[in-house]
């Protein structure tokens, strides 16, 4: 068990590399709105890593103390405005740290997207070092998140933040 560990570990790990350069492709698209890109974006990573089952983009909305959300993949949810606080994109908003759900339904604050929903990653996007907006991924599987993939989506955030 824990060779196979190691081996899916390593193969993620792979995965994630092998994907950064198509990231940085996207973005670098000139000629397509910054809003097509997130959504290439998610679209990518819900394709290519199969334990994110939902991928969006939230953003501060203007002055307000609330999130938008921008863009997604996955599936449809009511969710298109969350206010600091609320819910785990809620909480990023306001402790500007990364967020891992290993199960959902033991956080009190959690809003519920969709029942087949088990964990979660949320992971703040900073430009010049201000929280203006987040990677939001909802996985069917519970625990399903790892460090691995905060270093992934920190990096997509900071490739995203140039473009902004």
């Amino acid at each position: 068990m824990k060779i196979l560990d190691t081996f899916g570990k390593n193969l993620l790990g792979m995965l994630f590399e092998g994907l950064k350069p198509k990231v940085i492709d996207i973005l670098k698209e000139k000629n397509v709105s910054i809003d097509e890109r997130l959504h290439a974006i998610c679209q990518l990573l819900k394709d290519n890593i199969s334990y994110y089952d939902w991928v969006g983009f939230y953003f501060k909305n203007g002055d307000k103390e609330e999130l938008k959300l921008r863009t997604y993949v996955g599936e449809e949810t009511d969710h298109t405005i969350i206010p600091f606080g609320k819910g785990i994109c809620g909480q990023v908003a306001v402790s500007n740290e990364n967020f891992i759900v290993p199960d959902v339904q033991t956080q009190n604050n959690y809003i519920a997207c969709s029942l087949t929903v088990k964990s979660e990653i949320v992971v703040p996007l900073f430009k010049n070092e201000e929280n203006i907006g987040q990677i939001d991924i909802d996985s069917e599987t519970l625990n399903a998140f790892t460090e691995k993939d905060e270093r992934f989506l920190e990096f997509i955030n900071q490739e995203v933040a140039k473009i902004l």
